[in-house]
């Protein structure tokens, strides 16, 4: 069996006439838009360019090379570090041996060339020291796969036929840099070098010619795996996985209460996949073993930490609340192992211990859960991880699996460059790790909720019926806040399987849920005696009893997870003051309003607080003001239909329009921190209504 080829996307005319920093720009997004090349974030790549000097006008030699952070997929031309390469090829002078290496780093900014502010990355030295004009150094599972497993030198000769050259694992920095550089001028033939439990190098004359070294250097580390692949992966099967339904069912029914578990200093995100590679994986005979030897790429135990918790459990035979309910008994375990792993591996200069809970989990036969404190980076946790499943599968493959020693893994994790680049990370947003279900979500007031919780960093999923307005929602909200964010579910709210269905689609995607925004609405009127029964359940069934569905169901969801929660209705002024001709909203209305109060009650021994927003004539972006409602409550008041906005803003006591920003922003108040000590409370937003002041 041999292994498809990644083609080259090398495009000549798409890239004529393009200056050399171009080119490396356009060589870099060609090779992290491919997962097979390198993982999201990861690998970096670099070209020698001659410039001229800013102060002297002399033609100088300039590193460009990725910076620190960022992805080659998606980054620009700002996502490069600029040097002057003599001046970093002038650092051997200065080096005083690996014990010192780190303060190597605090020279690279004396190296920089024209103000650029972009900080350059440990890997530097690496792209320095090679005697070449460009250089690639990627992440690829095929080549890892041989870079970590046992006589993984020797495969790698075998593999590559002697093009590529080996270096033992070491820990990047300024030392590797000039082993990297001693390399290529012992063997100038060479066409890269493989990294020891690490990666992979390669350089060429030209851009393209070194965009194409990395690609052939991966099809030939895929055609050497496939070609001694096992048909039966990680020592066979321990058991089958359990069917997609029941596999989905499963992670719905046992996410929340791990995600409380793992939130309670800080809320979390969950992430869910099931994978054939992953499933070959958890309902493997090896799965335990491999598992617990922890990761070998950098990249992949810093975004995973260096090994998973394994539920011991059989989803097969175990239900979920059995397996729930030693969740603490597991945890207890992994947080007292990773303490004591921090204990062992410390030194004077460690950063204190980070959060000691696990970022993936692995369910026998089910699938892998990753827990972050936003959806985007679970997502890429557990595409890491899912990489290293790919890395033990090609090296059990060979030969056996080595993971990074555990004195190695802890001085990646915990060294003081990276903590110095979690410092400079943005501080959290209030909402950051919090789900939210925003009924009506398509609608003018829903969708300004949404927007509201999305700025404030929580992930969003808009229900709401089918069509396009609740596509366009989604697309534009996701553009805006990231796809990762923004997720639509379809559901009438009136239907209770659409409802659940809906709750549970939320707990899929995100592994919870934390707010509740009821906001879906109809609006009708018609004189007491001219209301049919058909309107008056309409009204009851959408207002009512859609409110009731989709808090019962939320509720559950939070009463397991165990952290409490935010249901705010969207209610109305009608409410409280109601108006002439319309007995059937309402009523509705009202009713939303006391179920509120009983959510209150019920809710508060668990966290689960319970509020209202009544807003009053809220007529932009609203499909409901566009429909019959408008003419009906024009004719109510003796206005023109185009003249009722204004009416209501001039019978308001502040004389002001009400737009759905403005209730956005008290559901935001309900829904966040700001009011974690109200419960069964009312906030009109209706710019001054004094029949609706709450008595």
């Amino acid at each position: 069996m041999s292994a498809p080829e990644i083609p080259s996307r090398w495009d000549d005319e798409a890239c004529a006439g393009a200056t050399e920093p171009e080119l490396l720009l356009y060589r870099s997004n060609l090779l992290g838009s491919d997962l097979r090349v390198t993982n999201y974030g990861g690998g970096n790549t670099s070209a020698k360019v001659s410039m001229p000097d800013p102060l002297t006008g002399e033609m100088v030699s300039v590193l460009w090379v990725k910076g620190s952070g960022g992805d080659l997929g998606s980054m620009g031309m700002d996502g490069f570090a600029t040097l002057y390469l003599e001046r970093i090829l002038a650092l051997e002078g200065r080096y005083r041996g690996r014990e010192h290496e780190d303060e190597m780093v605090g020279c690279l900014p004396h190296c920089t060339f024209g103000l650029n502010p972009r900080a350059a990355s440990i890997d530097t030295p690496l792209h320095a020291f090679v005697p070449h004009r460009h250089v690639d150094h990627m992440h690829p599972d095929a080549v890892i796969a041989i870079a970590a497993a046992a006589g993984g030198e020797r495969l790698a000769g075998e593999a590559f036929g002697g093009e590529l050259g080996w270096i033992p694992w070491q820990r990047p920095g300024f030392d590797l840099g000039l082993k990297l550089g001693a390399l290529c001028r012992a063997r100038p033939g060479l066409k890269g070098a493989v990294l020891g439990g690490h990666g992979l190098f390669t350089w060429g004359a030209t851009a393209r010619e070194c965009y194409e070294a990395t690609l052939a250097a991966i099809d030939r580390a895929a055609s050497f795996l496939a070609a001694r692949a096992r048909p039966a992966p990680f020592g066979g099967s321990a058991g089958a996985a359990l069917a997609p339904g029941a596999r989905r069912a499963f992670v719905i029914a046992l996410a929340p209460s791990l995600r409380g578990r793992l939130g309670v200093t800080r809320a979390k995100v969950g992430h869910f996949v099931d994978s054939a590679e992953v499933l070959d994986f958890v309902a493997s005979r090896r799965m335990r073993e491999l598992a617990a030897r922890g990761t070998s790429c950098p990249d992949h135990f810093l975004r995973t930490k260096i090994r998973p918790l394994v539920l011991d459990c059989d989803p097969g035979l175990d239900s979920p609340p059995d397996v729930a309910a030693r969740l603490d008994g597991w945890l207890a375990a992994y947080r007292a192992d990773y303490a004591a792993y921090y204990k062992r591996c410390r030194r004077s200069d460690s950063p204190p211990m980070r959060d000691p809970d696990p970022v993936i989990v692995l369910v026998p036969r089910v699938g892998l859960l990753s827990f972050a404190p936003d959806k985007a980076t679970a997502r890429v946790a557990a595409e890491f991880y899912g990489n290293a499943i790919n890395v033990m599968r090609g090296a059990t493959d060979l030969s056996d699996y080595i993971g990074l020693a555990e004195l190695e893994a802890f001085g990646v994790e915990y060294w003081p460059l990276e903590e110095a680049k979690l410092r400079r990370l943005p501080p959290p947003r209030p909402m950051d790790g919090r789900v939210a279900v925003v009924t009506g979500g398509a609608g003018g007031i829903g969708r300004a909720v949404a927007e509201r919780l999305l700025a404030a960093g929580a992930s969003a999923v808009l229900a709401d019926l089918a069509g396009p307005r609740l596509d366009l929602a989604v697309e534009e909200l996701a553009g805006r806040f990231g796809p990762d964010r923004v997720r639509a579910a379809v559901a009438d709210v009136t239907d209770e399987a659409a409802v659940v269905g809906a709750i549970s689609s939320a707990v899929a995607e995100y592994g919870g849920l934390d707010v509740l925004v009821a906001s879906a609405g109809i609006a009708s009127a018609a004189p007491i005696d001219e209301t049919s029964l058909a309107l008056w359940r309409r009204n009851l069934d959408v207002l009512a009893t859609g409110y009731f569905l989709f808090a019962r169901e939320a509720f559950r969801v939070m009463k397991v997870q165990g952290t409490g929660g935010s249901i705010v209705f969207v209610g109305s002024k009608n409410a409280i003051a109601a108006s002439g001709g319309a007995a059937a909203y309402n009523v509705a209305k009202a009713s939303e309003l006391h179920l509120a109060r009983c959510l209150a009650l019920e809710g508060a021994r668990h966290g689960i607080r319970a509020n209202v927003v009544n807003p009053d004539a809220v007529l932009h972006g609203s499909a409901i003001w566009a429909g019959e409602w408008r003419a009906e409550r024009a004719a109510a008041y003796g206005v023109p239909p185009e003249e009722l906005e204004e009416h209501y803003r001039r019978r308001s006591l502040l004389q002001r329009c009400v737009l759905p920003a403005d209730v956005a922003e008290a559901v935001y108040f309900f829904a966040s921190d700001l009011s974690a000590k109200s419960t069964g409370n009312v906030l009109n937003v209706d710019a001054g209504h004094l029949a609706a002041f709450p008595r």
